[in-house]
């Protein structure tokens, strides 16, 4: 294969960038797109074996496949998947697949294997060229295309299946999966760490590797889930210190710098601390990417939310939570609506149809649209982690946004948190149930944190965020929250007790049962024998 020079590259680059800019500033709904991606879909859906046994047909109105076919959680697609790791044809979509990816999602569930068509791939392509040519439109320059792009992913290793043979099929992480099916003008110009690094499966040796191997290149983006962003600068300015001079922060390393991409996690925790980290004049690029397909990207100030990606050959349906029952999926399938049906403010749990052959796969995220003239989203949590034990209907969003807003009162800075039920007589004195959060909080600080300052004000601002609880509160259904500071380290256990340690890893922010609150419980306890809290004032 022949790959363009780095010349040709800069100028393919910049016409595109040129045209996205054109196209982004059109107030296209993606109405007319979305209908399109529907017709081709459903149309390759009917000659597979899930397509004839719900119904699927060639050119089948939207509003049959609405009442005819019911949203589904990934249990549903898995004696499927598990005939496509075989190596059965034709039963998502048609032809083999050769490409499964891992995911255990954010729960504490089982593990998932997606298929990975080459048309998913075509996808994943398409979605990540668009949501760069975003970054270039929206800043009015390609100059981050001069450089190196390295990004913090999952092992390119991939585990071959047995049962597949003949026929060759493999497992693995989504972004080791991509990083291998990459263009060859990407991978020669743009593509860091290389592929020997990427296949390490050692995080703490990777991450050496990593900056043994960066430090003197040219980076000009990097992107990564913002606590491992933050733990690679670590690493990086240690080394540098050792081989050069101390670097205050990475564009001192990386003088042309210009760029983050982050998505998987809310940024507003690690914000502060990522500008001071990354330093001056880095911007923050957000992505929404999920091992199903890619979902949205920033086109304009993050405050607007996401432009949701409608021509990128996904099918997106949205079911409001008010009707939202993961009990009750097979009666639910007309409460969906398209993008077109879709109001500002409204919370929807979101379903995909992709050309791996998922089908109102219901992915487990919450959704909602702060425009549609330009269709324009935020993640606000995951359907399976509202925090919902005494119906107060709590959600990830609200629980970040008011620990963030006490801990900036307080100059304080989040390393990680959870938050679990906690039932009636469970805790000395407890007559009715309440909130218990686990929290880790950088140290040293100015301040010290302790939790009867944290307490009441997390309350007042719950109650100001959620009606709901408000009135759980205000009725005395709830008692008021109870605060865990923890040791530092115990998250960091947690993640890796149950295999989430590595890059593309997040930590469930909340469930309304206390399966991670009593595991954090344990770490707790051997933390506190073994080191001392750290917690200083200082001023």
């Amino acid at each position: 294969m022949i790959v363009p020079p780095r010349g040709l590259v800069n100028f393919a680059a910049g016409w595109l960038s040129a045209r996205t800019a054109r196209r982004l500033r059109r107030a296209d709904p993606g109405h007319a797109v979305q209908r399109h991606t529907f017709a081709l879909l459903t149309a390759r859906m009917a000659a597979t074996a899930f397509g004839r046994r719900v119904g699927i047909e060639a050119s089948l109105p939207y509003e049959t496949f609405r009442t005819r076919v019911a949203p589904r959680p990934y249990e549903a697609f898995v004696s499927y998947i598990e005939r496509m790791m075989r190596g059965e044809p034709g039963v998502l979509w048609p032809g083999r697949c050769a490409f499964f990816a891992v995911s255990s999602g954010t729960t504490a569930g089982r593990t998932k294997y997606l298929p990975i068509t080459e048309e998913m791939f075509a996808h994943f392509r398409k979605a990540g060229l668009d949501s760069l040519l975003y970054y270039t439109a929206r800043v009015g320059r390609t100059s981050v295309m001069l450089g190196r792009h390295l990004f913090l992913g999952g092992s390119t290793t991939l585990t071959p299946i047995k049962e597949a043979r003949p026929h060759a099929a493999y497992t693995g992480d989504l972004s080791g999966i991509a990083a291998l099916n990459l263009p060859a003008w990407a991978e020669k110009h743009l593509y860091e760490p290389g592929s020997d690094i990427a296949q390490m499966n050692d995080w703490p040796a990777k991450l050496e590797a990593i900056a043994e191997r960066t430090l003197h290149r040219d980076i000009t983006l990097l992107a990564g889930i913002p606590s491992w962003v933050l733990v690679l600068a670590e690493v990086l300015r240690a080394r540098a210190a050792r081989e050069q001079a101390a670097a205050p922060y990475l564009k001192a390393i990386w003088p042309n710098l210009e760029c983050l991409v982050h998505g998987g996690v809310p940024l507003a925790p690690f914000a502060d601390e990522l500008h001071a980290t990354l330093g001056p004049d880095v911007s923050f690029h957000e992505v929404y990417p999920a091992s199903e397909g890619f979902i949205a990207a920033q086109d304009a100030d993050a405050k607007n939310g996401l432009r949701l990606m409608a021509a990128t050959g996904l099918f997106f349906e949205f079911l409001p939570m008010a009707s939202f029952d993961e009990g009750n999926l097979a009666n639910l399938g007309a409460k969906a609506v398209p993008l077109d049906g879709v109001q500002v403010g409204v919370d929807y749990a979101l379903l995909l149809t992709t050309p791996a052959g998922l089908c109102r796969y219901v992915i487990g995220d919450v959704v909602r649209f702060l425009s549609t003239d330009v269709p324009r989203l935020i993640y606000v949590g995951r359907t399976s982690l509202q925090l919902s034990a005494f119906g107060e209907h709590v959600i990830e969003k609200e629980l970040t946004d008011s620990l963030l807003a006490v801990c900036r009162r307080h100059g304080w800075t989040i390393v990680s948190f959870h938050v679990a039920p906690v039932f009636a007589g469970t805790l000395t004195g407890q007559m009715r149930g309440g909130h218990e959060w686990w929290i880790e909080l950088k140290v040293p600080s100015v301040e010290t944190p302790t939790a009867n300052v944290i307490s009441p004000e997390l309350d007042a601002e719950l109650m100001q965020r959620n009606d709901d609880y408000e009135a759980k509160r205000k009725g005395h259904g709830l008692e008021p929250p109870a605060v865990r500071l923890v040791m530092p380290g115990v998250f960091e256990q947690w993640m890796k007790k149950n295999g989430r340690w590595g890059g593309q890893s997040k930590m469930p922010r909340c469930r309304s049962d206390r399966l991670v609150a009593d595991q954090l419980a344990e770490l707790s306890r051997f933390y506190t024998e073994a080191r001392p809290p750290h917690f200083v004032r200082r001023g």
